[in-house]
């Protein structure tokens, strides 16, 4: 990954670039900012830069020994660090080097994807990611060697916050008193979970969203084949996020079967709230569909479960949004326009607040391995509830 492979952010690139030629390179940058920004294609470009041996004005060199090895991403002096699973689900809880192979064919692949993404690659399932207590160990023991052939040494940490927190407290350690000349290159897609003794040990890089223009043309680039209209759109929804743009784009029928979910749920919660006694059958046909689609919905595993709950936290934060009559302020596709349209009037000052908390509560439940079908349904009650 070069800088000029990366997609806007030319202000965060310029910064990085007259960092390194400055010779003032912190020894521990924070990279946060919202998922699909570029912040790991942002840190990888930096490493990569920091190592040259030939530097250019605007990005490393390409042709250098360091370079030939960063193209693999196999140079000595380059250490990853990232949430892994443990696949045999023995009491030996695995090292990030065991899922060093995995981790180089995702990034060469392309660097641009989320913790979901990730986990998927590796088959985890419904396992959770989590960097271990033991990778506390290896960053040190890495980190004590001398430099191979770079200046720096490198360690390049996506997502501390899965870090285990004997695994936080041995990197403090070494945050405190890095040996000379290393590098720590941390990036977060949820600054706030991150330790507050690491953060504040830390130079923060807030990474904004990729712009409009520079987006629609990335995309425009990566779906010839696609509509501009729809390109437009996409890039308008995603917010600077060019892993949303894509799901937009590449994964219609997930946002569709999400859209179906929440209409399902919320038809049914309106009719029960407001059945009059002739609709009495209506009524118990919906309580029997709500806790049908509850167990549906547990079903379809753990990370598409919170894909769903942040899916629809959105849809009714759009859905209050139209109240206002600012069609400008409203970030719908067509599908949920056309539904948000009648809908829209239900979600309102008296119940917003409300539908967001038991969402939120749903996902830190999720998160927590709560059973689904209990979440769900519980949910779905609660919706009930609060058209009344």
């Amino acid at each position: 990954m070069f800088f000029k492979d990366i997609i806007g952010q030319s202000d965060i690139k310029a910064h990085l670039i007259q960092t390194a030629q400055s010779g003032k390179v912190p020894h521990a940058l924070l990279f946060s900012g919202p998922t699909g920004a570029g912040k790991l294609p942002l840190a990888l470009a930096f490493a990569r830069y920091l190592c040259c041996t030939d530097p250019q004005a605007g990005d490393a060199c390409g042709h250098c020994p360091s370079c030939q090895q960063f193209n693999r991403l196999q140079h000595p002096d380059l250490h990853f660090v990232f949430p892994i699973y443990n696949k045999s689900k023995s009491s030996t809880k695995p090292v990030c080097d065991q899922f060093l192979a995995s981790w180089r064919e995702m990034l060469l692949k392309d660097p641009y994807f989320s913790y979901e993404q990730w986990m998927s690659f590796l088959g985890s399932e419904n396992a959770q990611g989590i960097i271990y207590a033991e990778e506390g160990n290896e960053i040190l023991r890495k980190l004590n060697l001398k430099s191979y052939e770079s200046a720096y040494k490198v360690m390049l940490i996506w997502l501390p916050e899965k870090m285990h927190p004997s695994c936080a407290n041995r990197l403090l350690k070494i945050l405190e008193e890095p040996p000379q000349r290393t590098v720590f290159l941390l990036v977060t897609e949820d600054s706030e979970s991150i330790i507050g003794t690491i953060w504040s040990r830390t130079q923060h890089l807030h990474v904004q969203g990729i712009g409009l223009p520079q987006l629609t043309e990335a995309l425009q680039r990566q779906f010839p084949q696609l509509p501009p209209a729809d390109i437009t759109a996409a890039a308008r929804l995603a917010k600077g996020s060019l892993i949303q743009a894509r799901n937009l784009l590449g994964e219609n029928e997930t946002g569709k079967y999400f859209l179906n979910l929440f209409i399902r749920c919320m038809r049914n919660a309106y009719t029960i709230a407001h059945f009059s006694p002739e609709r009495r059958l209506d009524k118990q046909r919906a309580l029997q569909d709500q806790r049908l689609w509850a167990e549906e919905i547990a079903k379809i595993g753990r990370e598409r479960q919170k894909q769903y709950l942040s899916y629809a936290q959105r849809l009714v934060r759009e859905n209050f949004i139209m109240n206002l009559h600012q069609p400008s302020l409203n970030y719908l596709n067509p599908e949920e326009a056309a539904f948000s349209g009648k809908f829209f009037s239900f979600i309102n000052h008296r119940n917003i607040e409300d539908f967001m908390e038991a969402y939120q509560l749903a996902e830190r439940h999720i998160e927590a391995n709560v059973n689904a079908r209990m979440v769900f349904f519980d949910l779905a009650l609660q919706s009930i509830m609060l058209f009344k």
